[in-house]
């Protein structure tokens, strides 16, 4: 490793150890098994979606707390997509749609059992 010591007390790479940071490793002991960084693929697939549409439907579900929260990161996933996070904006996004279904699923249910309950009342 070629490094001198700036005079800061930190570490000087020369051009000749920076070069082979980006190096693929010498050993296959050390290749990664992981999942491929999404700045190679993310000009082949599609940007990610926000569903900001699903989740302002979701608004309309007496279950506030989580709609509210499934807007947020809908919004979040949006702001992550125009910095340039894909993976980032994904993430939030599927937890957006998740929040989203959830809080309608729930607002169903609660007006269905609102609705039985009135009528069996009335009966």
């Amino acid at each position: 490793v070629n490094s001198k010591p700036n005079g800061h007390g930190l570490l000087a790479f020369s051009s000749e150890t920076v070069s082979k940071v980006g190096a693929p490793p010498t050993s296959p002991s050390r290749l990664s098994v992981g999942r491929a960084s999404s700045t190679a693929t993310s000009q082949d697939q599609p940007p990610p979606r926000d569903y900001l549409v699903l989740a302002i439907i979701s608004c309309f579900c007496p279950i506030w707390p989580i709609n509210i929260v499934a807007l947020v990161y809908s919004i979040l996933s949006r702001n992550s997509l125009q910095q340039g996070d894909t993976d980032g904006a994904r993430r939030l996004g599927r937890l957006a749609r998740l929040l989203s279904i959830v809080a309608i699923i729930l607002g169903a249910l609660i007006i269905i059992t609102s609705c039985i309950v009135n009528y069996a009342v009335s009966a």
